[in-house]
């Protein structure tokens, strides 16, 4: 069983992997053994987790990438391919999320939202389809969101756009499990992070936040890794179309006090 769970010789890619919990997944397939390309929009941040998979002895890339334009996911899914020739796991965690009561969203902001979480992950799952079936043993790992499952205020759109990713990670799953290529979520409950700690520690949203969690703390970002490379290993060659929660029980909870 531990051996299935050995990344070696797999080559990752991981959108949205230079912060946060996309950062932490990326360390974590490098630390299993996975050559990893953690990308995002900022160059400064790609250059420096190239270094930090590097010198734990992987493989990497310095290359960015906007998943809000096609083109520039086909020049990157190229680039990557041309310096790896072949690509096993790709991980969509880029997203955006702006909170904001849903009377006053626009259009637009509705539809950038969309764009970035939910239609981005589309157009990088199209361009590394082909090296993902040609691996054999192709794995996407989409992040997806509590708010795919429930509603947490005045997040409408972000909530519409991760519930639109979990359904698309189930139809894709359907549709390329023929391929060899396993497609499954994982949707983190409330991890604290750089960007939202004052949120979390200053706020009744985030005092709320933590009563609704049976196991009364937030998650840590290195507890999200064990679901990833599950994902991404040959211990889930049987499991699409799945999606593992890691929340503290958060789903699960009813009253808690």
């Amino acid at each position: 069983m531990l051996k299935s769970l050995d990344l070696t010789g797999r080559v990752a890619v991981v959108i949205g992997g230079t912060s946060g919990l996309g950062q932490a997944i990326a360390l974590g397939l490098a630390e299993a053994g996975a050559d990893v390309v953690a990308s995002g929009r900022r160059e400064s941040l790609v250059r420096e987790m190239c270094g930090r998979i590097t010198s734990s002895g992987r493989r990497s890339l310095t290359a960015t990438v906007d998943v809000r334009e096609r083109e520039s996911v086909i020049v990157f899914c190229d680039l990557v391919l041309k310096n790896f020739g072949e690509v096993h796991v790709l991980v969509n965690a880029a997203g955006v999320m702006s909170r904001k009561p849903t009377l006053e969203v626009t259009e637009a902001e509705w539809q950038a939202t969309f764009d970035a979480n939910a239609t981005g992950a589309l157009r990088t799952c199209q361009a590394f389809y082909g090296a993902l079936s040609a691996s054999g043993r192709g794995r996407v790992v989409n992040i997806v969101s509590l708010n795919s499952f429930v509603s947490l205020k005045q997040v409408a759109a972000y909530a519409a756009s991760k519930s639109a990713l979990l359904s698309l990670t189930r139809s894709l799953a359907v549709e390329w499990a023929a391929s060899g290529v396993n497609v499954n979520a994982i949707a983190p409950g409330v991890f604290r992070t750089d960007l939202n700690r004052k949120l979390l520690d200053e706020t009744e949203r985030g005092r709320e936040l933590l009563m609704r969690t049976p196991m009364k703390r937030f998650g840590n970002a290195e507890e999200i890794v064990g679901a990833a490379v599950l994902l991404a290993s040959d211990a889930a060659s049987f499991i699409t179309g799945q999606c593992i929660v890691v929340d503290g029980g958060f789903l699960a909870s009813g009253v808690n006090r």
